[in-house]
């Protein structure tokens, strides 16, 4: 047992591409979940949260409340599924095709790596703010061990502030935080859901992603590996064709 789980969120109503059950669309042959949940097979535990379908076994589904309340609202149902003793979630949109399983194991080497004595701290995230100056870039092996930063093949950015991270999220060229791409520490996803919701009057229904991090210490993590970027989704038909492209 690892410590370490994934909630793969599944709703959405994908109006963009007319409404059709857009994680069971398939790219490379396989629906773009069954791709998502491939790159986290190692994981202890894998829920489902939305829509389904068929799913390989162990997996577990739940559902949002209210049904379409929206990925936080999908975050929390999944949460609530967890096992005791788990340390670390990957919060994981079902419509990343490109996903791999060493671009998770990079989002949970970063996170390790601001638990180590000698890592510096990650960037402060004040009201969702963007992203801070200078990267600092190495290289690494493919294996989530808990090591430094000189060990990862993606530049980390942060900012001295002197708390370990809460999360690990990808960041795209222009500096976006990839949220729905992101690994967790299990206690600070809670209090995070917790804040949120006494800020909305116990309710978690629509909430924006955004406002998850609101005065959280973030880790950022730009792709730097092999390939094309992991956090790719597909909201629409020419984001499907781009990505049928890349797995050729």
């Amino acid at each position: 047992m690892t410590g370490y789980a994934a909630i793969l969120l599944a709703g959405g109503a994908a109006r963009r591409m007319g409404g059709v059950d857009k994680p069971a669309r398939a790219v490379g042959g396989r629906p773009m979940l069954h791709r998502v949940l491939d790159a986290v097979a190692d994981a202890d535990q894998r829920i489902v949260v939305g829509s389904s379908g068929p799913l390989p076994r162990g997996v577990r589904t739940a559902r949002e409340e209210p049904p379409g309340g929206g990925p936080v609202a999908a975050t929390a149902a999944g949460l609530a599924l967890l096992d005791p003793g788990t340390t670390t979630v990957a919060v994981l949109a079902a419509d990343l095709p490109l996903l791999t399983t060493a671009a998770v194991a990079e989002l949970r080497r970063a996170l390790a790596a601001c638990h180590s004595r000698d890592d510096p701290p990650p960037a402060l995230d004040a009201a969702a703010a963007g992203p801070e100056d200078a990267p600092a870039t190495a290289s690494s092996e493919d294996a989530p061990a808990a090591a430094g930063p000189e060990d990862a093949p993606a530049a980390w950015r942060e900012t001295l502030d002197g708390r370990s991270a809460a999360l690990a999220c990808y960041v795209d060229g222009d500096g976006r935080r990839q949220h729905l791409c992101a690994l967790w520490q299990v206690p600070a996803l809670r209090s995070a859901l917790d804040r949120l919701a006494a800020t909305r009057g116990g309710s978690l229904d629509g909430a924006p992603v955004r406002g998850l991090l609101a005065d959280v210490a973030v880790r950022e993590v730009s792709w730097s590996g092999s390939g094309p970027p992991p956090w790719f989704d597909c909201d629409t038909d020419e984001d499907v064709r781009r990505a049928e492209e890349w797995t050729r």
